[in-house]
């Protein structure tokens, strides 16, 4: 298949995709609501939490995301906003995989959960796609007192291509705060689907989504790069990979350290499960929860670097 078909493919799929997930999920309740302890039949959301859904932070249709609330509204709660994967052109902020255990482990003990959706490849690039990370950041730091919680006690965390996403923004905080955001504690990258950009588009045995989803432009690959964008200190970074992928343990250390070569406060978690367990398995009872917990809870309760 040449480029142009392969290209058209995933256009396609990418559509199709974004229909498939729009339709499952129909119209929801508007404002802040909450689930009995027993749960609802009209409404597979956890018992016993309360949400916001479909917030928009943009006027695109993507550009929402959704906010989980312990039963009882906190004051001044801790805030995960996470970034759904899908090889920039699929997924969607509602994925069962994205947000269900995460939920029951962090949104029960007193923690806000955020999880939003952003244009998808091939509407915009992955540099448009980190720019509404940036956007549906300061827009729910702007608003999250309105859930229980603190603007300033954010920490950003993706998987895959989310993880490269949020990944970028901490690299070139910049990108964030030249939109309003303010500051956040750290990023957690659950096996980030690529670091150095540019190295990966010089690599012949790339997979071809890179293709769909950085084109032929060495500038988007710098732009879009979060080793190339690394350039000083960061806020404390956590590297999730996966030796079960060859390569992503190498990647994730050497984005490590080269940024405490700059002083940032950062480290390499090696889990030994698929690239879709890093992120399914992440919240049910583990060493691993437990560690990203811990690694959560110490910046919540200090500084921001």
């Amino acid at each position: 298949m040449n480029r142009f078909r392969l290209k058209l493919a995933f256009a396609l799929l990418a559509a199709f995709t974004w229909s498939v997930g729009y339709a499952r999920n129909p119209a929801q309740p508007t404002g802040i609501f909450c689930n009995p302890p027993s749960g609802s039949a009209t409404n597979p959301l956890p018992a016993n939490m309360c949400f916001q859904l479909n917030v928009a932070y943009g006027s695109d249709p993507l550009q929402k995301f959704d906010v989980y609330m312990p039963a009882t509204l906190p004051h001044d709660a801790p805030v995960i906003l996470i970034v759904h994967g899908g090889g920039w052109y699929q997924g969607d902020k509602m994925d069962p995989d994205m947000v269900r255990n995460k939920v029951e482990a962090w949104v029960r003990t007193g923690t806000i959960f955020i999880s939003i959706n952003y244009r998808l490849v091939p509407q915009v690039d992955p540099l448009d796609q980190a720019l509404d990370v940036a956007q549906a950041l300061a827009y729910a730091q702007g608003h999250v007192s309105e859930w229980g919680g603190d603007p300033d006690r954010f920490i950003l965390m993706g998987h895959s291509a989310g993880g490269h996403l949020v990944s970028l923004l901490a690299a070139e905080p910049s990108l964030a705060t030249s939109l309003g955001a303010r500051p956040w504690l750290g990023t957690i990258a659950l096996d980030s689907a690529v670091y150095d950009v540019p190295a990966a588009m010089n690599n012949p045995d790339h997979p071809a989504l890179y293709d769909f989803a950085f084109g032929t432009d060495p500038a988007l690959w710098n732009a879009a790069s979060p080793t190339t964008q690394l350039r000083a200190r960061m806020a404390h970074f956590l590297a999730v990979c996966t030796p079960q992928v060859t390569g992503s343990c190498t990647r994730a250390q050497d984005f490590v350290d080269k940024a405490t070569s700059y002083g940032t406060e950062a480290s390499v978690l090696q889990e030994d499960l698929s690239h879709e367990q890093i992120n399914e398995k992440l919240g049910l009872p583990s060493d691993y929860t437990t560690v990203v917990t811990e690694f959560m809870d110490a910046l919540y309760d200090g500084p921001l670097n």
